[in-house]
């Protein structure tokens, strides 16, 4: 298992919301939309979130399909967080997770269980602590 440590450097300038974040030799645009004051340049972190589960959750899915030689041709993942306002006591990501191709109920099943051990899953369903320096 890999033990790197996951890292990235965010950046904002004078560009109102649109940050610029590096991770892994890789870039990317996070901002807000225009009705909040953000040029809509970039996902809005909230989607950031929800993209890093759900791709997450795909890639863990379809390797142990792989590694099984079980005849998965497709994950479709559909995320969506509640909303701010109701997150004083946790929050709740709803997440639909459709399997395409001839899979048997067996194969489903194990499937779904394979979700949930993706490491951003993982991450997300344990307390989290942030130490800011």
């Amino acid at each position: 298992m890999n033990k790197k440590q996951i890292t990235a450097v965010v950046e904002l300038d004078q560009s109102r919301y649109k940050t610029k974040i590096f991770a892994d030799g890789h870039f990317i645009y996070a901002d807000e939309p225009e009705d909040l004051g953000g040029t809509n340049e970039g996902m809005a972190p909230g989607g950031l979130l929800l993209a890093s589960l759900g791709s997450c959750t795909a890639i863990t899915v379809r390797m142990y399909a792989d590694r099984k030689q079980i005849p998965l041709t497709g994950i479709t993942i559909h995320l969506a967080i509640c909303a701010e306002e109701e997150m004083g006591s946790g929050t709740t990501i709803e997440r639909k997770i459709e399997l395409h191709g001839d899979l048997d109920e067996e194969q489903r099943k194990r499937l779904m269980i394979i979700a949930d051990k993706c490491p951003i899953h993982k991450i997300l369903s344990n307390p989290i602590k942030i130490i800011s320096n």
